[in-house]
């Protein structure tokens, strides 16, 4: 699918915003936000009030509505920074996606000015311990009990937990059902029975929080099942990912690009056999790589988010959205791999922030889909759209013509 990018100014304003507090608030404080795995809560202020929260969120609920790709290019800037704090910044709308896509009137009403205001900020609550890219095999529970659900069950891998103030859950109202299974449900903090757990020691993006979210027994008004209706909710998941993944795509050119631009300074710097090693073919072949790879990975992010805001959810952007999701973050494993091996040595050490970059790109090639998974989604989309091509029909037999190879050899 062709889409043409065209950038609203309200999107490049929300970039330059964001390359600001990035140079001021993240990047000064990225190495010592990994060491002591804190949140960076001068930077998510410094975001609140500058009104990056509101990218995502629809003007008629407080927001921008600049949508996915003026999301994307905020993403991208803050990540640059530290990738980590691009996936605290950009969680809040992974959390929200179900609520915009598939919340009741009431719901974004009361939800979504909270958080385009940057009061409150939001988690995602779709994996568990035994469901992680099988999405459908939850095993958490909420049951209807007249004028409420409870939830029982915990949740893995919540990213943002603790930090959040409004939590997005996903569990089983009818396990009997293979199509209408799972529920969507708005968890506030606070609520009796809802619990942090665990707090995961991270490889990277240490200084956002990722846990364990336990719910014991936890009562759930029916105001609060996202939609209104049992049954909907891996339809909202799917949605969401649809929606978010350019966000994680974003994160991962950010993330790239922050690393390339460290190697690429420090190339000119390091001298070996008299000479910057960015004079050496070697190096520069590894440079050269890098910037094509960013920058093909960056193409392909905007057009799958643009192609998002010009028409919604769709299977040509599904496509879109596991393409540049599977490309972009293997591109930032790669790069941020290459990096650590211009800089040699002091690459696996913590004296420079190149390995902090490293250890921060793994998880983009896991979390919201696995890249594992991004490929099945690719191929079966190809798959199915094999039926709608005919260019090859010539030379496909039926029952009743020779294989086109065979006509061929006749008529020679």
């Amino acid at each position: 699918m062709q889409q043409n990018i065209v950038f609203s100014e309200k999107a490049r304003e929300l970039q330059a915003i964001a390359k600001e507090i990035a140079d001021k608030y993240v990047r000064p404080n990225a190495a010592k936000y990994d060491k002591i795995q804190e949140y960076n809560f001068e930077a998510a202020q410094a975001v609140a009030k500058a009104g990056l929260f509101r990218t995502f969120i629809p003007k008629e609920y407080g927001g921008h509505g600049a949508g996915v790709l003026a999301l994307a290019l905020v993403a991208e800037e803050l990540a640059k920074a530290d990738s980590g704090f691009g996936v605290a910044f950009a969680v809040n709308a992974l959390g929200s996606f179900p609520i915009i896509l598939g919340g009741t009137e009431e719901q974004k009403k009361k939800f979504l000015p909270q958080i385009a205001a940057g009061d409150k900020f939001v988690a995602f609550c779709l994996s568990e311990k035994f469901a992680g890219s099988d999405a459908s095999g939850l095993a958490v529970r909420a049951f209807d009990r007249g004028d409420h659900y409870e939830i029982c069950g915990e949740k893995k891998w919540t990213t943002n937990g603790g930090v959040a103030d409004i939590y997005s859950v996903f569990a089983v109202t009818d396990p009997t059902s293979k199509s209408r299974r799972i529920s969507a449900f708005i968890v506030e903090k606070g609520t009796p029975g809802f619990e942090i757990k665990k707090v995961e020691d991270k490889m990277g993006i240490r200084c956002v929080p990722v846990v364990e979210t336990h719910f014991d027994h936890v009562k759930v008004p029916k105001e609060n099942l996202i939609g209104g209706r049992a049954g909907m909710g891996f339809k909202h998941a799917m949605m969401t990912l649809d929606f978010a993944r350019p966000g994680v795509a974003a994160q991962a050119v950010g993330a790239s690009q922050g690393a390339m631009d460290l190697a690429n300074v420090y190339a000119n710097r390091r001298q070996q056999f008299g000479v910057p090693i960015s004079q050496h073919q070697m190096v520069q072949k590894m440079l050269a790589d890098m910037s094509m790879k960013t920058e093909a990975a960056r193409q392909l992010v905007y057009a799958a988010a643009a192609g998002i805001d010009d028409v919604g959810p769709s299977p040509a952007n599904s496509k879109m959205a596991a393409l540049a999701k599977c490309f972009a973050t293997d591109v930032a494993m790669e790069v941020a791999t290459d990096a650590v091996q211009v800089f040699g040595g002091y690459g696996f050490m913590e004296d420079y922030p190149i390995a902090k970059f490293f250890r921060d790109a793994k998880i983009l090639q896991i979390y919201e889909g696995t890249n594992q998974i991004q490929r099945l989604v690719i191929a079966r989309h190809m798959i199915r759209e094999a039926g709608e091509l005919d260019i090859l029909q010539q030379y496909i037999p039926t029952e009743t013509q020779e294989p086109y190879h065979q006509v061929e050899a006749a008529q020679a």
